[in-house]
């Protein structure tokens, strides 16, 4: 009835409903079955999935993922989970332990929209993070704001003498990507690079990037 609803209205909601758990629920298999598809399809690609506070605080969090990854066959290291910093910054004796098995599985965890929480670099180290995600508030105005430019640069600087991977999020402009690569990011994600799509229509853009290489 409405058509397309922004996750910013509809995920708040869900989490207050409780519905967020069901949607985590099917989002998880749903993805772990198409990167399966996707591997024997000899496309072997990691995916991420985006986890909900309301989801880590549930106790049976790390046998849904063993679930979900157990029902597609597809191999842990296959399969990133992003967190948020406010999930992090818990801390709390249910938080450490989920973060240390989920670790123990293989999967990869990173952190959305890194940089709008209160910062703590223990966690980076303590939890093992694999991935920071720079959120895209710093990546709009890169070009003209110093301010921004000198942030993406120390969490860059600050990511790469831990051995952690960084992605800018929201790259809208060429300008933006070439002055990422500048302040020596390798990693991005937005609309310039690609939309929301299809698995289909994935398909059909990872074959045509394998066929132009070879």
């Amino acid at each position: 009835e409405l058509g397309m609803v922004s996750p910013a209205e509809f995920i708040p909601l869900a989490e207050e409903t409780g519905l967020i758990l069901p949607i985590g629920e099917w989002a998880l298999h749903t993805a772990c079955a198409q990167a399966s598809a996707w591997e024997k399809q000899g496309l072997p690609l990691r995916v991420a999935v985006n986890l909900s506070g309301v989801q880590f605080r549930q106790p049976g969090l790390v046998n849904t993922v063993v679930e979900a990854l157990r029902a597609a066959l597809l191999a842990p290291e296959r399969l990133e989970l992003e967190l948020t910093e406010g999930i992090l910054l818990r801390n709390s004796n249910e938080v450490i332990r989920s973060l240390a098995e989920l670790k123990a599985l293989g999967v990869h965890l990173s952190v959305d929209d890194f940089g709008t929480g209160p910062f703590s670099l223990n966690y980076l180290s303590r939890f093992q993070i694999d991935t920071l995600k720079i959120d895209r508030s710093f990546v709009r105005d890169l070009t003209v704001d110093p301010d921004d430019a000198a942030v993406v640069t120390a969490i860059v600087a600050m990511a790469t003498s831990l051995g952690v991977e960084v992605v800018a999020e929201g790259v809208e402009t060429e300008e933006q990507l070439q002055a990422l690569r500048r302040l020596g990011c390798q990693r991005a994600q937005g609309y310039l690079l690609a939309r929301p799509m299809t698995a289909t229509a994935v398909d059909r853009l990872l074959r045509g990037a394998a066929e132009a290489v070879t």
